[in-house]
């Protein structure tokens, strides 16, 4: 996600590594910042054939002038999650964002000192700029709108995922339905490859609007799963919840998931949280703005205020883990 500081002057191509790739092969040592010594030696791997790392903001390149005719600096570039987060203005410790794609990754900034959990979320360098380090806790949602995805082309009751969110409003509640996405096991914080996929609290009454909105439920269920790990793990009271991706546009998603939270929920008037981040480290980096306009340029577009009470959150979160305790190393039942 963050790139780190030149080890050498700027401009090379062999200078440029993403260290969210780098981190997750296990050869990146998040705490001394550089390729751990170690784990070359154990893997056999010169340290001369991998690559300088750069921060996420800072000249480290620049364009070829015989390809778009003229030299244009490279100053900001960022894994996808890690720029969202960035993108969604979440510069501070603490502050948290959802983005409800294919999967469902939820980041919290836990500034300069990295957090790690003993609950199966993932500690990552968030980004780099002006010498200091930010770091995040990462937690991964196998499937999310994904699920949408499997009711549009495997069940065939869905036309577009667009429809999804007219389609769950046609039915007040989904009945006691859940459904359990567990199609290629569970990610975080459960991180298990044997639970599979489950509907459970079908009665004679349930049809398929309740069955789309079960399943967009299940987002929020597993994004609430994510933020209570989180919370208990770094002591942090999460106060809002930003979010952004294909799935955010679903008002009655967004809605749910205010309410099983408990937390207003804030999606920004663009979604396009990834492409921005990069945007602002360039941006930043080329002195084309200031810190303290960055926060400005994040416009909430619409916020999802939660309107149910703490007594129907505990009673629906309890249910839905009673739903997944009974996925758990389905394979190998």
């Amino acid at each position: 996600g963050g790139f780190l500081p030149h080890l050498e002057a700027y401009g090379r191509e062999d200078h440029v590594t993403d260290v969210s790739n780098a981190s997750r092969t296990m050869l990146f040592n998040i705490h001394s910042l550089a390729w751990d010594g170690e784990l070359l030696s154990l893997f056999r791997i010169p340290a001369s054939v991998l690559p300088k790392v750069c921060p996420s903001g800072g000249r480290i390149a620049e364009t070829d002038t015989a390809v778009l005719g003229g030299r244009i600096p490279i100053s900001g570039v960022a894994g996808d999650q890690q720029a969202a987060l960035f993108g969604q203005g979440c510069f501070e410790k603490g502050m948290v964002k959802n983005t409800y794609g294919t999967g469902g990754f939820l980041l919290m900034n836990t500034g300069e000192t990295p957090v790690f959990s003993e609950n199966g979320l993932l500690t990552t360098v968030a980004w780099q700029r002006n010498g200091k380090t930010a770091y995040a806790l990462e937690g991964s949602v196998f499937i999310c709108g994904a699920a949408i995805q499997w009711l549009r082309d495997g069940m065939r009751i869905l036309e577009s995922a667009k429809d999804s969110e007219y389609m769950a409003r046609k039915v007040p509640d989904s009945d006691g339905l859940f459904v359990v996405p567990a199609f290629s096991g569970l990610g975080a914080p459960y991180w298990d490859p044997y639970a599979r996929g489950m509907i459970i609290g079908i009665t004679r009454a349930t049809n398929k609007y309740h069955l789309i909105r079960a399943t967009l439920e299940s987002m929020a269920y597993q994004t609430a799963d994510l933020l209570a790990t989180m919370e208990a793990q770094t002591g942090q009271s999460v106060q809002c919840l930003r979010v952004d991706g294909g799935a955010s546009e679903n008002g009655l998603l967004l809605s749910f998931q205010a309410d099983v939270l408990g937390i207003p929920v804030e999606r920004p008037l663009c979604v396009e949280s990834t492409a921005r981040g990069a945007a602002f480290l360039a941006g930043l980096a080329e002195g084309f703005w200031q810190e303290e306009e960055l926060s400005l340029l994040v416009k909430a577009g619409k916020t999802f205020a939660p309107e149910e009470d703490e007594a129907w959150r505990s009673s629906r979160m309890a249910e839905w883990h009673r739903a997944v305790e009974r996925t758990v190393g389905w394979k190998n039942a």
